[in-house]
């Protein structure tokens, strides 16, 4: 029986007079990837911003596991991660150190060093740990970003083009990654114009277009 996790009423963003986002209903259940697509300007990352909490919105609620995200950030935000298009880093911190800031600020400290060299080597960042990340390509910021999304635990992963920068093994290790992820029951809500990553990964695929979200 699968529970659900997420859950979103009348959900709607404005930017002035423009309706980015109109109001939208859904729920996501566990163990699952939705595949996100549309052209650009179409809604999607308003959407995701929406749903992570670092946009508020005009209308609606966000529930998670009951939790409400906007009354109760805490307690949703310690279920869901989310990396965005262009992740941003503190510029004071190596990545090593935004790994260990993440993993400690959810609690998640406990064999931490083990876990984080596992991740880095997994996604070729070994080498480059104690750089800043200014000093990384955007594809290597990009898969920071992930492994910084990984470090931690939660139960909803929200993606922003995680693909976009990455070439083709870096591809393929986070489609595994992701198939993992939903295998152990986590949920994942990814934007993306890569069609084949859709065949490959998607349970579902929703289409936005003018701000209007269309489920399937």
């Amino acid at each position: 029986m699968t529970q659900s996790l997420l859950q979103v009423s009348e959900l709607s963003h404005r930017y002035g007079p423009f309706q980015a986002l109109a109001p939208t209903d859904f729920s996501l259940e566990s163990g699952q990837i939705i595949f996100l697509t549309g052209p650009n300007g179409a809604g999607k990352s308003t959407l995701l911003l929406c749903l992570s909490g670092l946009l508020y919105p005009t209308t609606g609620h966000v529930q998670i596991e009951g939790f409400d995200l906007y009354r109760q950030e805490r307690e949703a935000k310690s279920r869901l991660a989310f990396v965005p298009d262009v992740p941003r880093f503190y510029t004071e911190l190596t990545a090593w150190e935004h790994l260990q800031f993440m993993a400690l600020a959810h609690r998640a400290g406990d064999g931490f060093e083990k876990r984080a060299e596992a991740l880095l080597k997994e996604f070729k960042l070994w080498e480059a740990r104690d750089l800043f990340p200014h000093n990384y390509s955007r594809g290597m910021r990009l898969k920071l970003g992930l492994v910084m999304a990984l470090i931690r635990p939660f139960k909803i992963l929200l993606l922003d083009e995680p693909t976009s920068a990455l070439d083709a093994e870096g591809l393929e290790l986070v489609q595994q990654k992701l198939t993992g992820l939903r295998a152990e029951g986590a949920t994942i809500l990814l934007s993306s114009h890569d069609q084949l990553l859709s065949v490959n990964l998607a349970d579902r695929v929703w289409r936005m277009n003018q701000g209007q979200l269309e489920l399937n």
